[in-house]
């Protein structure tokens, strides 16, 4: 089990590393750097590399933002098999709408309790 761990905080580890260099040396925004390591994600996805990762990794390779373009991918994929190009579409929405819903409701809370910077 302690392999497991160790394992889980490189992987995890390394792709906050990433993302903090895209910050650093590349002087991307907070914006871009999302978009970008979500693009990765997918894109390791699309080509069947992502789950092998999740496999060897576990919630290092769930937990980072790069999971959730994994699942995009993934879901739309897994849909496209079964109902075609409109298996795509809503095969994206039917694996994130939780996340997603779940980001907007607790924006939403958070933006009623705490006062904003500005």
């Amino acid at each position: 089990m302690l392999p497991m761990f160790f394992w889980a905080f490189v992987v995890g580890g390394g792709i906050c590393v990433i993302g903090q260099l895209l910050f650093d040396v590349a002087k991307l925004t907070p914006a871009h750097t999302l978009s970008l390591l979500v693009v990765i994600g997918a894109i390791l996805e699309g080509f069947g590399l992502y789950e092998p990762l999740v496999d060897f990794a576990g919630a290092g390779a769930t937990i980072p933002i790069t999971s959730f373009g994994n699942a995009l991918v993934h879901g739309a994929m897994q849909e496209a098999e079964q109902y075609g190009i409109i298996g795509v579409l809503t095969g994206m929405f039917e694996v994130t709408s939780s996340g997603i819903s779940a980001a907007i409701i607790f924006g939403f809370i958070g933006a009623l309790l705490f006062k904003p910077k500005g």
